[in-house]
């Protein structure tokens, strides 16, 4: 799994985080671009979910929660959150922790870095029995309990 706007470790200030892309400092909020190659047998579809693990005192914060992604699918290109592209392929975006369906960007106080992991689960069900209306914590129990791998890459960001 890769992503042309995170590149070793780090979101890429003039691409994911700059004023265009920024969610609560400015910008546009735009989602990432991520790709990934080859499944593991018996996946039926996939989920991806982007979570900032410093947040909320710790205990974490989901920025990004997509599930349904069908097995022939294999990137989301950049901005797809917003776009329409999610729902193009099939596939599903559930509430994040700002209590909205979608993508959510990061951006961490002033002075702190944060560490924001993006995780691709294979899953073994073609479709998880969620609607838009799912928590993060609902759609962690549906993903966990239908996964049959994952594959994940973390990147900081400061502000």
């Amino acid at each position: 799994m890769y992503s042309h706007d995170i590149k070793d470790g780090q979101f890429q200030p003039d691409q994911v985080l700059s004023a265009a892309f920024g969610l609560g400092c400015q910008g546009g909020n735009l989602s990432p671009h991520i790709n990934w190659e080859g499944m593991p047998q018996g996946t039926q579809s996939f989920a991806l979910t982007l979570f900032d693990q410093d947040a909320n005192n710790g205990k974490g914060w989901t920025h990004w929660v997509v599930v349904n992604i069908p097995y022939r699918v294999n990137s989301l290109p950049r901005g797809a959150a917003g776009s329409g592209a999610v729902a193009a392929v099939g596939a599903l975006q559930t509430l994040n922790d700002f209590g909205q369906a979608g993508y959510g960007g990061p951006c961490p106080p002033p002075g702190q870095t944060h560490h924001y992991v993006v995780t691709l689960t294979a899953l073994s069900v073609a479709k998880l029995p969620l609607d838009k209306t799912a928590t993060p914590a609902m759609a962690a129990a549906a993903i966990a309990g239908s996964k049959i791998a994952a594959v994940s890459f973390a990147a900081t960001y400061e502000r």
